[in-house]
């Protein structure tokens, strides 16, 4: 067994649990639902906002790039910091500037005030959100209680995409755009408060170490050149010579991050953390996962709105089996297998059921049937999304030192954020070309022959999607090895044995 293996979260029963864990759950959560939701509420209220500021066509991506770029770019910076100067402190600044920054952008008088809000928004959402897994690491060590942790946490984030555009679409029907950032600032004083009251940092007090900075401007400057690449893919085109030079340069740059990485005594991120086996495993297998929620959310919110005519707040309700799917995928079914099967065997079934799911959704058609075909495809997808990401959120700090945890959520989250990415570009791109040569392969006219074509791009770029989750449960089940649980606690307690 590696060395890093066997460096796990303490031992059950080695500190007495804390008596308010639960509570704190709820709050972790809480904070992490706000970063989820984040990443999909603006962009049902975008059209109103664009209209509001006089936002320009060309310029109005960047309120959802802003906020991708920084956060992306700064998660391995936060989750470092978050080791650094403690993971409960951590958290309560990114809860509170990330209120703040809503706050500034429900204010915005004009374009450039909402993309600096979007941009602090990520940068207090990079700090927060690894920040925030790291404390429910910590927090649950038991395996039966760590597995409900996760269950919720998990079911939650993977959930808020999908409720952001429920929110969102309420929000600016019944309101107006700017309450899609307002409402953050009642997540926020609600985490603060009660976070101060029953947030616990159960691990060791982190060593005081010297920032990486080279490693950190090298990756910050690396992952924001790929996020961005593939954002200006999508609408530049893949061999525009401006995203092939961004392309270049995130090689460029993560190679020399790796180099400096090796040879620094205190690096921003350890390379243990993505080279062990089932680690790597489960951070592309999320990366995997993510491109093809990203690409449903995409493809299903112009389905509803622009080819079956749904208003913001009927497209938003339309999302809710996923949800729900997620909901009992994750907090039903996952967090009662986890503390009796090995990891594999939840996570590969579970990308299994999110591409019988996909399959369903191939057969999208201008007049499908939502009972009959939508909402099962969903339900299925959510299912399986929730059986796959809840022992993920677990395995990103599986065998991590307590004052790693930081970095090592952050790695599961910049997973996450890279395979949203890469699949609003690669699939909205796949989709797209589909539609033109099906336009060019067919006579007629008319908005229904457009919306035929259209509906077809989708279709074909959802059979994409089945076999990436096809190939993501593959992989996670040739890279887990982890037995389940309950043995792999006894076999960290006789090697604590062995060692003392």
């Amino acid at each position: 067994m590696a060395e890093d293996q066997i460096i796990a979260p303490r031992a059950s029963g080695a500190v007495a649990p804390d008596a308010r864990r639960w509570q704190a759950l709820v709050y972790i959560a809480l904070a992490q639902l706000m970063v989820s939701v984040d990443s999909t509420i603006v962009n049902i209220a975008l059209p109103s906002a664009q209209r509001a500021l006089g936002i320009s066509d060309s310029n109005r991506q960047w309120v959802v790039t802003a906020y991708m770029l920084a956060f992306g770019g700064l998660l391995l910076l936060g989750g470092r910091i978050s080791d650094t100067i403690g993971r409960k402190r951590a958290f309560l600044i990114g809860v509170i500037g990330f209120g703040l920054a809503s706050a500034l952008g429900g204010l915005a008088v004009d374009s450039g005030m909402l993309l600096a809000a979007r941009a602090l928004q990520g940068a207090f959402g990079a700090l927060l959100a690894p920040a925030g897994l790291s404390l429910l690491a910590v927090t649950f060590t038991e395996p039966g209680e760590r597995a409900k942790a996760f269950g919720v946490f998990s079911a939650i984030a993977g959930s808020g995409s999908a409720v952001g555009l429920i929110l969102g679409g309420v929000l600016t029907e019944y309101l107006n755009w700017r309450w899609s950032l307002f409402v953050n600032i009642a997540f926020a004083a609600v985490v603060v408060a009660g976070a101060i009251a029953v947030v616990r940092d159960e691990g060791n007090r982190p060593p005081r170490e010297k920032l990486d900075i080279a490693g950190a401007v090298l990756s910050v400057a690396g992952i924001v050149a790929l996020v961005y690449g593939f954002t200006l893919a999508d609408s530049e085109g893949w061999t525009a010579t401006p995203t092939l030079a961004l392309f270049v340069a995130c090689v460029v740059l993560l190679t020399l991050f790796v180099v400096v990485e090796k040879r620094s005594s205190t690096p921003l991120l350890p390379l243990r953390i993505v080279t062990e086996r089932n680690r790597a495993g489960v951070f592309a297998s999320q990366a995997l996962a993510v491109i093809t929620m990203f690409g449903l959310l995409l493809f299903l919110t112009y389905y509803f709105q622009e080819i079956r005519g749904y208003s913001p707040l009927m497209s938003g309700v339309a999302f809710l089996p996923m949800v729900a799917g997620m909901l009992i995928g994750a907090g039903q079914i996952a967090s009662r297998m986890m503390p009796r099967m090995a990891p594999r065997w939840i996570m590969g079934p579970g990308f299994l059921v999110a591409a019988l799911g996909m399959l369903m959704l191939t057969q999208l058609d201008v007049d499908s049937s939502y009972p009959l075909l939508v909402l099962p495809g969903q339900l299925l997808f959510g299912i399986g999304l929730g059986l796959a990401f809840t022992p993920a959120m677990s395995l990103a700090t599986h065998g991590v030192a307590d004052h790693e945890t930081g970095v090592a959520s952050a790695m599961i989250n910049a997973s996450q954020q890279l395979g949203g990415s890469i699949g609003t570009a690669l699939l909205n791109t796949i989709a797209a070309s589909t539609t033109a040569a099906w336009l060019v392969s067919h006579s007629g006219s008319g908005s229904n022959h457009a919306d035929q074509a259209a509906v077809h791009g989708y279709a074909v770029a959802v059979w994409w999607t089945v076999g990436i989750l096809l190939l993501a449960g593959v992989l996670i089940m040739l890279t887990n090895n982890l037995p389940r649980p309950r043995q792999d606690e006894k076999a960290m307690e006789d090697s604590t044995a062995v060692h003392m």
